[in-house]
């Protein structure tokens, strides 16, 4: 017998989403519709659900995670949607119907699709896709400053509607945080941001740009090198802490995740957002420049057997996106590159109270960087593809800003704060052991929701 859905528990959040050109329940009807161009024309962050009938549709930017979970019961099904898997359990505890959770059953939403579920009880059918954002691929020239100038436009575009958002939604005149390590991401975003600043005349005296130290790692004077080449060094704030701070159980508890480069990156986010919440107990806004690395394709391809040059120039956002959806390595459970891997920052965040920001994951940049063409501007050649990212980034700063933007070797967040081999030594690398800890915390009938934020952060 087929019951027609009879509840959708929508657990998301809604003061999150950030939709500057249009209400949230018109974003919502835009979902509803399904037509992929009016999901496109939803600006800004937000993961939305709306349902009609047996339909509902689920759709996310990409740095706005998103899950659900299909339970039955006697009087038809119920559709719970949240943002993490401890909190569908924890709901599904409430309703009575925790034996029927496991974290392998929820699902994750891919960002840039919208996700249809037919929802008519058992057997319950796949859900549909449709790809609300396509962006045009290597339509831009070859022309390094011209396209350094579009995508750190775009960039700062992003910042200033956010900084315009703080302003109007806020009681206040409320400081800003970028999580910097004078890499080229952060880097950015920290230029920019100050220069929106004055540009829409908020006091930069508001700005702080924090870096976080765990001994003897090198970020910290690339910061103190960056800053000081910018003339700015009176914004950098120190945020010190030690190994034997790095927690493996809470950090995974607070990921929902496994994979090591993503343990390690959250632990780190961690550590950073508690030290500010530490000693800023009523700090919001923390950008960051996460997203940067997948949008100019900046990682280290031997460090992945499945890649190769070809592969990353010649995919649609595959450092966004994975394989997509549809293909033999597409997981249910979660999703791809970046659309699953962000909860590393966007969960850190959250479990501090902090309203996060990545300018780098907004789709009008993505768009840009989609633009470029990689293939004729590195004739598929390994090391010229590593060197686009800091010569356009640097051409598009000076371009918008009018810096000089001192540019360092790339080097993962995680690894900038404390050396790699001290790193691993206290939190170890082993994707198994971490998908233990993340299987044990299940491994009993209590839900293990994740602490609150701060109620002065809220």
């Amino acid at each position: 017998m087929r019951h027609p859905v009879s509840r959708v528990v929508d657990l998301l959040d809604p003061a999150l989403n950030r939709i500057p050109n249009m209400d949230v329940e018109a974003a919502r009807r835009s979902v509803l519709s399904g037509d992929p161009a009016a999901v496109r024309a939803i600006d800004g962050s937000f993961a939305l659900v709306a349902a009609e009938g047996v339909v509902v549709r689920l759709a996310r930017s990409m740095d706005r995670p998103m899950r659900y979970f299909l339970a039955k019961r006697q009087e038809g099904p119920a559709l719970y949607v949240a943002d993490r898997i401890d909190t569908l359990h924890q709901a599904l505890a409430n309703d009575g119907l925790a034996n029927q959770f496991h974290p392998s059953y929820t699902r994750m939403v891919p960002a840039h699709y919208v996700v249809q579920l037919a929802l008519v009880g058992c057997p319950d059918p796949d859900p549909a896709y449709t790809r609300f954002f396509t962006p045009p691929r290597a339509t831009l020239a070859a022309d390094l400053d011209e396209i350094g100038r579009r995508y750190v436009g775009a960039l700062e575009d992003e910042i200033v509607q956010w900084l315009r958002g703080i302003e109007t939604r806020g009681s206040g005149p409320e400081p800003i945080g970028v999580a910097f390590s004078g890499g080229v991401d952060s880097g950015s975003v920290f230029l920019l941001t100050y220069h929106a600043m004055l540009r829409l005349g908020m006091s930069p005296s508001r700005l702080k740009a924090f870096v976080l130290n765990l001994g003897d790692g090198p970020d910290l004077h690339q910061a103190r090198a960056f800053l000081s080449a910018a003339g700015l060094s009176l914004f950098l704030e120190e945020i010190d802490a030690t190994a034997e701070d790095l927690d493996v159980e809470e950090t995974v508890r607070v990921l929902e995740d496994y994979k090591p480069l993503d343990v390690e990156c959250a632990a780190m986010g961690l550590r950073l957002c508690k030290g500010i919440r530490d000693r800023y107990p009523g700090w919001r806004h923390l950008a960051d420049g996460d997203g940067g690395d997948e949008n100019l394709k900046d990682y280290p391809i031997d460090e992945n057997a499945e890649l190769t040059i070809r592969s990353v120039i010649d995919n649609l956002m595959l450092y966004q996106e994975g394989w997509g959806v549809g293909r033999i390595k597409h997981s249910l459970t979660y999703s791809g590159g970046l659309s699953r891997s962000y909860v590393r920052t966007y969960a850190p965040g959250q479990r501090y109270g902090f309203a996060g920001f990545s300018p780098y994951t907004q789709r009008n940049v993505i768009e840009v960087a989609e633009a470029i063409p990689f293939a004729s501007l590195t004739q598929y050649d390994v090391p010229s593809l590593y060197a686009l990212k800091g010569d356009i980034v640097r051409r598009g700063i000076k371009a918008i800003a009018g810096v000089d933007m001192p540019v360092f070797p790339k080097r993962r967040f995680q690894h900038g704060a404390m050396p790699v081999e001290t790193l691993r030594a206290r939190i170890g690398q082993d994707e198994s052991g971490y998908r233990r800890t993340f299987d044990r915390l299940y491994s009993t009938a209590a839900p293990t929701t994740a602490p609150a934020p701060s109620a002065a952060a809220r």
